[in-house]
């Protein structure tokens, strides 16, 4: 009574806090989930080196699924991630999709990949630590690609291929989505309306530096990333609610970007979007 998975991270097109809608896009990095089913009727979980995280998420992920398809089982999950907590690459959404999958591996069920989606992000509403559900980062992250969502109503808007090199630059601060001021981000909402356009027109790498600029300013970022990217970038920004900054485009590019990124405090890595998404193991 087993069951593994793993779901990659992602990067920001578009920030949904300021309409709901959203865009996101999966990021070759991932965290993966192991699930042990038990006769306790009680939920237990662990992350492995954050031994004081709040696994509420992951936990609530399990006992959704158990809901629907298993008969009051118990369990542990235990999660392990490449990616960086509270760092807006979509840490949460990568774990839940995990674990709904790992769990669902273990009861031996079956669900699409949309739906699984749907019960991971009714538990992040659920645990509190997302204002918007975040359809978008979690759709993203489950199906990879590039995708563009209706987060208050959880609709698939579209979703492409999305292949390109991207370059990563994670400041040692966290960022929790939850404390992000919402109210702050609607302000932007006519910029986030362009960005929704360019996004559903297939021009993401434009969108995501029209949100970049739009979001740094409503979240009180700074933009000093986002210009040393410029031009040799095809498109910057902060991703999530920061403050990380993600950037695409051709690797040799991004290389000379990654020269003059690695001068901020932080962590820069390169590394590529992901086309498959989220897989049992």
């Amino acid at each position: 009574m087993h069951g593994r998975a793993e779901a990659p991270a992602a990067g920001t097109v578009l920030n949904a806090l300021a309409t709901g809608y959203g865009s996101a896009f999966a990021i070759d990095e991932w965290t993966r989930a192991e699930v042990t089913l038990d006769d306790s009727g009680e939920v237990t979980g662990d992350i492995a080196g954050a031994p004081d995280a709040d696994t509420t998420l992951v936990e609530t992920c399990f006992a959704r699924v158990v809901d629907r398809f298993g008969d009051g089982e118990g369990g542990h999950v235990r999660t392990e991630s490449d990616v960086p907590m509270a760092a807006g690459l979509k840490s949460s959404s990568a774990a839940a999709n995990a674990t709904v999958l790992a769990t669902l591996d273990a009861l031996d069920a079956e669900l699409s990949r949309v739906e699984a989606c749907r019960i991971g992000v009714d538990a992040a509403r659920e645990a509190g630590v997302t204002v918007t559900g975040a359809f978008d980062d979690a759709s993203a992250s489950m199906l990879g690609g590039v995708t563009v969502t209706d987060n208050t109503a959880d609709e698939l808007l579209a979703h492409d291929p999305f292949e390109t090199s991207v370059l990563v630059y994670a400041p040692d601060e966290q960022a929790f989505s939850a404390d992000a001021d919402a109210a702050r981000c609607e302000r932007v909402a006519p910029m986030a309306d362009l960005v929704k356009e360019l996004a559903l027109d297939g021009r993401y790498a434009t969108a995501m530096t029209v949100n970049g600029f739009a979001f740094c300013a409503a979240l009180e970022f700074p933009t000093t990333p986002m210009v040393a990217a410029l031009p040799d970038a095809a498109g910057v920004s902060l991703s999530g609610t920061g403050p990380s900054f993600t950037a695409v485009g051709d690797r040799a590019t991004l290389e000379r970007v990654e020269d003059r990124w690695r001068d901020y405090e932080g962590t820069t890595w390169l590394t590529r979007t992901q086309t498959d998404g989220a897989r049992r193991r």
